[in-house]
């Protein structure tokens, strides 16, 4: 897999880049009646009425600074400017606002929001009105110096929020893809499980038919019923993968469900044998637990040549469990089944949880499926 490193700068603007809501109104509100102020409370102030309306148009631009940053940093930047050319051209006393100060909360959010292109568009722009008002005001070396780093500090800050931002998005899709590829491994184990089990049944229906075709109905609908429960079980793990959709969960399985697996009146039998204290395990050992036990059985009946029994054990050892999952099947030389996705899943489950799981034919015959875990979880 081949990784693309990308800058920050050259992301599209974030999902939090929202429309206008309340703090950019208030922002907007407080920025108007401070320019309204100063209008009035500045008797030094040249063209006055005129500066003080330039300045009030600033107002919609800090509005719409997160949606539209590149329009609103042009917009707020080039009232300053415009208020630097009639500086040059007056001569006429000071026509700066203080509050005009406001324009750095459009260049933070230039660089915080827009896109690549749209911010090196922008901090141009802005650098050019900079260096125009600094001319205007003939501003000496240190108020240069001052300035110039005022604006870069305000680059700097905007662009470690949109780092960490982009940073916080990149970890919750991992985090997603790392719960889509769990899910995904449980649709696989679900399937598995109720296709062989009908798999099994219209085995069984094909004897059966020819025996006592009377009971052939009974088999059909055993097989329609496991094709329906199969077929629900799959639409809510798909609907959980696709990422648009909200889906209401169920409880997930776990040790407790075990006996349900059980079967006394089919071939192989099934007995489920649960020892020690089960009940406080941790809930994702629980789950793995019971998807352990399902997969090896799904295994065995499909697998298991001869076999008439399966045997499903869980007990507490300390702080790991140890699940054995084994039958009696017969084994013959070579007939070891390659392994296959199922094998690796379920190996891979019990890793991700720091246990283990061995898998092989057992001393006595048949096959054995051990798998051991921390009864807590990983720490």
């Amino acid at each position: 897999m081949v990784t693309v490193r990308r800058s920050v700068l050259d992301e599209p603007r974030p999902a939090d880049a929202a429309p206008v809501g309340r703090p950019d109104r208030l922002l907007a509100g407080g920025f108007a009646v401070a320019v309204l102020i100063e209008g009035v409370l500045r008797p030094d102030l040249a063209w006055r009425p005129l500066v003080t309306v330039l300045a009030l148009a600033l107002a919609p631009a800090l509005l719409w600074r997160r949606s539209h940053p590149l329009v609103a940093a042009v917009a707020g930047w080039g009232v300053a400017g415009l208020l630097s050319v009639l500086q040059l051209t007056a001569h006429n006393g000071s026509l700066g606002l203080d509050s005009m100060l406001a324009v750095l909360v459009l260049l933070y959010s230039l660089v915080r929001w827009g896109s690549g292109r749209e911010t090196a568009w922008g901090t141009a722009f802005v650098a050019v009105v900079a260096a125009l008002g600094m001319y205007a005001t003939s501003a000496s070396w240190s108020q240069v110096f001052g300035g110039s780093v005022l604006l870069l500090l305000c680059v700097a800050l905007a662009a470690v929020f949109r780092y960490r931002a982009d940073l916080r998005h990149r970890q919750e899709r991992e985090i997603r893809n790392h719960e889509r590829v769990a899910l995904a491994r449980e649709l696989h184990d679900i399937v598995a499980h109720h296709v062989s089990a009908i798999a099994v049944q219209a085995q069984a229906g094909g004897v059966v038919a020819g025996v006592q075709p009377e009971k052939a109905v009974e088999v059909l609908a055993a097989i329609e019923s496991e094709a329906s429960r199969t077929l629900a079980e799959m639409r809510s793990m798909v609907k959980v993968l696709r990422e648009q959709e909200s889906v209401a969960y169920s409880p997930q399985r776990g040790v407790a469900d075990l006996p349900a697996l059980e079967r006394a009146d089919a071939k192989p039998t099934v007995e489920v044998s649960l020892d020690g204290s089960l009940s406080l395990l941790a809930p994702p050992v629980d789950a793995a637990l019971y998807r352990l036990a399902q997969e090896s059985l799904t295994n065995a009946v499909r697998h298991a040549r001869g076999a008439t029994r399966v045997g499903i054990d869980v007990r507490r050892e300390g702080d790991t469990v140890r699940l054995r999952v084994s039958d009696d099947g017969r084994n013959e030389p070579g007939s070891a089944p390659a392994p296959g996705y199922g094998l690796q899943g379920m190996a891979e489950r019990a890793q991700l949880l720091g246990g283990s799981l061995s898998a092989g034919p057992g001393p006595e015959g048949g096959w054995v499926v051990e798998a051991v875990l921390p009864a807590e979880g990983l720490a």
